[in-house]
């Protein structure tokens, strides 16, 4: 498994970039994912999005389907690929520190 330097740690990660050492998540490892996102600088909502997929996540050990996630947060689909070009899976939960979901391609 290969390992990137994010928030300053050096962090394993798999072949997509999600990382693998969910422990080590931290606002700076979220800012550095970003980056390579293409959702650099993370603003209010960038945050608002992140911080919902990580509570939904840690209670039910699963990021929340799309409708829900749209939903909660007010956002619309088109919006949080505005937010997150990599969209709400490959780029919203990478950022997250959530595992790759199931179906990202």
């Amino acid at each position: 498994m290969a390992k990137a330097n994010l928030g300053g740690m050096d962090i394993e990660i798999d072949e997509d970039g999600f990382i693998q050492e969910p422990g080590k998540w931290n606002k700076a490892v979220a800012e550095d994912i970003a980056k390579t996102e293409n959702a650099s600088p993370m603003t209010e909502e960038h945050w608002k999005l992140v911080n919902y997929l990580r509570d939904y996540y840690l209670k039910f050990e699963i990021a929340p389907p799309v409708r829900m996630l749209c939903k909660q947060t007010g956002f619309d689909l088109k919006y949080i690929y505005k937010l997150f070009p990599g969209g709400p899976a490959k780029g919203a939960c990478k950022v997250a520190g959530l595992p790759k979901p199931t179906g990202c391609v």
